[in-house]
């Protein structure tokens, strides 16, 4: 485990970078975990896609298709998440949300990923 310090808040992430308490997410956290992912500027475009993706999760447990998110976040581009954070499961950590269980993305570009189904 380690801990990113927000403030005089300490917040633990597990070895991969996902969050160890999901029930403590907030704005504040999405923020240092997009920070320690990266990320400089999580504008509104990205909170609304870290925001519908935990949105997503609590609803049905599991990690939404990307061309979905997108649509329904009401991006101009159905690549909205690859755009925004490069890696999808980038976008997932900020959410604060678990690691998925087997959800692997795979590039060939570095640019656009696809779930890899061979995992």
């Amino acid at each position: 485990m380690s801990q990113i310090d927000i403030g005089n808040t300490k917040i633990e992430v597990d070895q991969d970078g996902f969050l160890s308490a999901p029930e403590v997410w907030n704005e504040e956290i999405a923020k240092a975990l997009a920070e320690h992912e990266g990320i400089d500027e999580l504008n509104q475009s990205k909170l609304d896609i870290v925001l519908f993706l935990r949105e997503y999760y609590q609803k049905y447990s599991s990690f939404p298709i990307l061309g979905y998110v997108c649509k329904k976040v009401h991006a101009g581009s159905r690549s909205c998440i690859t755009d925004e954070f490069v890696d999808p499961m980038k976008a997932w950590k900020i959410a604060g949300l678990p690691k998925p269980p087997q959800v692997f993305f795979t590039s060939f570009d570095g640019k656009h990923y696809a779930a890899n189904p061979f995992y």
